[in-house]
């Protein structure tokens, strides 16, 4: 097979990114013993490891496609080697040459569609604010407390629209003072930077920063968890600080302060998932746990594999464009543990999450077991 990237040049482009660290792994195999892909299938990040030390990477198979970037194995390693940084590394040399296995190939239309129309989906930028038909919801202008930016999926996918139209009510009914952009609102970046296009995030990031400055936007409340990662912890990389907030934390500052009344029964039982973006890689566990805490009748239960020990659903790192094979999907295997403690519902708070867990609910013998639900649709229910 021939070499697509000469050694030095795979080991010049990991060090750029971060990935020098890579030369302090000593092998213990750690990173293996956590990483979700062993649950379905062989997989060695140490020997993706290893073979980056030397520039001996193939970057033709899918092998550095499947990380998920959940955030496990950093989590764990006693060296300090950044592994998500590194595999990325890897990603942008299959980009700038324009190689990618079969199963990874949709990047390619991702990646068009986000340059051309700012979402990866190739939905029209003019129908962005659609899914608020009918409801109380304004552009945002320089005097409102609150931007709303529900991302690309809770705008186009049909099934997500219902949760962005839960928050748009629950705001309302808590007497908040929000906008949204509408067609002014690019996509984050977070997922096509993790598939090593870091030109396009940049310019996605630009674009987005350059409508946020104009508009006076100084607060920003989101629905994902790879929004909130990427506007509170790579877009000051752009010289900006804006106060990003993700929706479950607003949630319980909302029922906190008395402006937020949840009156109804609930009377089901509920487990709930920890997206990567929202608990690993930013720490936020609590808030969603207290928001449902609160509900009236509701009965909180716990999986296996929770908090900081978290099933990844499979869809970060941009694997939420890829295919999975079947047999293979962690979403499977995480709704399994759900249904396995007696949920009636399992929610969540990703967008990712819920298409991923949507998707394996399908699959299921009796796909009426268990219900997926966005923590604000929880909240809707019962103001």
């Amino acid at each position: 097979m021939e070499t697509v990237a000469p050694i030095q040049e795979i080991i010049d482009v990991i060090k750029e990114a971060g990935g020098e660290a890579f030369n302090l792994c000593y092998q213990c195999g750690l990173c293996d013993t956590v990483c979700p892909w062993n649950r379905v299938r062989s997989f060695s990040m140490r020997k993706i490891i290893r073979e980056a030390t030397f520039g001996l990477t193939d970057i033709e198979t899918e092998e550095m496609w499947r990380c998920t970037t959940c955030g496990n194995c950093p989590r764990q390693c006693p060296r300090g080697v950044k592994i998500i940084e590194a595999g990325v590394s890897l990603r942008r040399i299959s980009t700038e040459y324009g190689v990618f296995p079969t199963s990874v190939s949709p990047v390619k239309g991702v990646a068009a569609s986000l340059l051309g129309k700012g979402n990866p989906l190739s939905e029209d930028r003019e129908k962005r604010a659609a899914w608020a038909e009918g409801l109380s919801v304004e552009p945002y202008t320089e005097d409102m407390d609150i931007l709303y930016f529900p991302g690309c999926y809770l705008c186009y996918d049909p099934r997500l629209k219902k949760v962005a139209r839960a928050t748009a009510e629950i705001l309302n009914q808590a007497g908040v003072n929000f906008g949204i952009l509408g067609d002014r609102e690019n996509c984050c970046g977070e997922s096509i930077r993790k598939t090593g296009d870091e030109e396009l995030f940049k310019r996605l990031a630009r674009e987005n920063i350059k409508n946020f400055v104009a508009n006076g936007v100084k607060k920003i409340l989101v629905s994902s968890p790879h929004c909130y990662h990427t506007f509170k912890n790579e877009y000051p990389e752009f010289m900006v600080n804006f106060e990003v907030v993700h929706i479950t934390q607003f949630l319980f500052e909302l029922i906190e302060e008395g402006k937020l009344e949840l009156t109804k029964d609930y009377g089901k039982k509920v487990t709930y998932h920890d997206p990567c973006y929202l608990g690993r890689h930013n720490g936020v566990y609590d808030e969603p746990r207290n928001v449902l805490g609160k509900v009236p009748g509701l009965e909180i239960i716990e999986m296996a594999d929770t908090l900081e020990d978290s099933l990844c659903c499979g869809g970060g790192g941009g694997r939420i464009w890829m295919e999975t094979i079947k047999g293979e999907r962690f979403s499977d295997l995480r709704l399994e543990q759900a249904v396995g403690v007696g949920a009636d519902i399992l929610a969540t708070s990703c967008p990712y999450c819920i298409t991923h867990f949507e998707e394996s609910r399908i699959a299921l013998e009796d796909s009426e077991t268990i219900e997926i639900k966005d923590i604000t649709e929880i909240i809707q229910e019962v103001i």
